[in-house]
């Protein structure tokens, strides 16, 4: 029979939970709630900018006219061989059939034919990514940020279990009509954290390893190949191609779809990406879905004549290699189809309430000890209800103006504002209330824009 655990370790476990959730409670809610919100990054781009071409599929030759328009306008802008280090060719794709050219200097659509409709404009759709990836921190910073975040919610996870042993016996316990003293409140937080345990735990294990990704291998580089990033990277990556910045004819992009296509025609390629594009060094590399595979895709490589030369390994490789490149379908719920990724958005938003309400928790409690403290609730309701109203506004603003809007700054000033207005002396239920007004008011002018 197994032993108890002892209500000092309870009572540890409890202190521990709550002094981490209050250190990163509005990070860890923005965090999960941008990412509940960018399972559907692909279909936001398609709501952000309706009218650009889309097709099921685009011939071999279409794309290499493509490639060719987009190379020849850059180099007349300057009037010699363009500085673009890498170009990327976005397939096709069920969730997002738009083909997308895009280089170190712009980014277009592509029409079935191969001739470009227009540049691409997803401003606010890269914004909310880039919040959810980096918190709009540039570079390693970001990324390790959120990478913690992502600890934290695994060690949350695990405190919450210890810290309350009878968690899963009372899994379906739920006094939701006894809100004297916040117990509904608290039945909710812990039987949504039991419910979607397994669902939080993976999100939140490769979130971390993802974001702590660069530092582990900076480190490791450091340790191992002299600081030689690329020698850690290029087993997962693959390697960069040698340098020869001759000028030559573009590469066989067509060739090598073609060679996909008839031999790996099970295989759907999501991506071309030509290496140092128009010089003597450059190379083909196509990324291919590999369907009922978690991997984001297997690299297969091209010379710039379009003959294979080898694919990376990541469907076949080593096991660890599988598993490094299985984490961005993992975490982002990009395989299945829609049924998955309304699944995501469920259980991401039961995370998102999971953040929301333990710091509501702790506020109850507190109330409850003599401690009424209207300006702290108002602060919190700042952050629950007023980081979706700036994400909405971001949006609008960005409807409005178009794409070169300032959607992060009118989301960074908007949280800000939702924040000095939480020092108003007003009751907490009627600024909560207010904020909720304000975010259905900007969600129907969004879906009034579309219509």
């Amino acid at each position: 029979m197994s032993r108890a655990i002892e209500p000092s370790t309870v009572q540890r476990a409890l202190a521990g939970h709550a002094a981490i959730g209050l250190l990163a409670g509005a990070l860890l809610y923005l965090v999960c709630l941008t990412g509940t919100v960018a399972v559907f990054y692909a279909e936001l781009q398609r709501l952000e900018q309706p009218d650009a071409p889309e097709m099921t599929r685009i011939s071999p030759a279409a794309v290499q006219r493509a490639v060719e328009t987009v190379l020849a306008n850059e180099k007349a802008k300057t009037g010699k061989l363009p500085k673009t280090s890498h170009l990327y060719v976005h397939m096709p794709v069920e969730d997002l059939p738009r083909t997308t050219i895009t280089t170190d200097t712009q980014a277009v659509h592509v029409r079935a034919d191969g001739t470009i409709a227009g540049p691409e404009e997803n401003a606010w759709s890269d914004f909310l990514v880039a919040l959810h990836y980096q918190l709009n921190v540039p570079g390693v910073i970001g990324l390790t940020l959120v990478g913690v975040l992502g600890v934290m919610i695994l060690v949350l996870a695990i405190g919450g279990v210890i810290a309350h042993p009878r968690i899963f016996r009372d899994a379906f316990r739920l006094r939701a009509r006894d809100t004297a003293g916040g117990l509904a409140l608290a039945d909710w937080h812990n039987r949504l954290s039991v419910w979607t345990l397994p669902f939080s735990t993976a999100i939140a294990l490769t979130g971390a390893m993802m974001g702590l990704s660069s530092v582990a291998v900076w480190a490791l580089a450091a340790a191992y190949e002299k600081g030689n990033v690329e020698a850690i990277s290029a087993p997962i990556y693959g390697e960069e191609p040698k340098e020869d910045l001759r000028p030559a004819p573009v590469a066989d992009v067509a060739a090598a779809l073609r060679y996909m296509a008839a031999h790996y025609p099970q295989i759907t390629p999501l991506y071309v990406t030509v290496e140092a594009p128009g010089t003597r060094g450059q190379v083909v590399q196509i990324g291919a879905d590999h369907a009922r595979r978690l991997i984001f895709w297997e690299n297969y490589r091209f010379d710039a004549q379009g003959r294979f030369h080898s694919a990376l390994g990541l469907a076949d490789g080593a096991l660890g290699q599988q598993a490094a490149a299985s984490l961005y379908k993992l975490h982002f719920g990009t395989f299945g189809g829609l049924v998955v990724k309304l699944a995501y958005f469920v259980f991401g938003g039961a995370l998102t309430a999971i953040c929301a309400t333990g710091v509501s928790i702790w506020l109850g409690k507190r109330k409850r000890r003599g401690h009424d403290e209207p300006k702290l609730y108002r602060a919190w309701d700042a952050v629950i209800w007023g980081t979706p109203v700036a994400l909405a506004l971001s949006l609008v603003v960005r409807m409005l103006l178009g794409n070169q809007a300032p959607v992060l700054a009118t989301f960074w000033l908007g949280s800000a504002a939702a924040l000095a207005a939480a020092f108003a002396p007003v009751p907490p239920a009627s600024f909560r209330l207010a904020l909720q007004w304000l975010l259905a008011l900007l969600l129907w002018a969004v879906i009034a824009m579309q219509v």
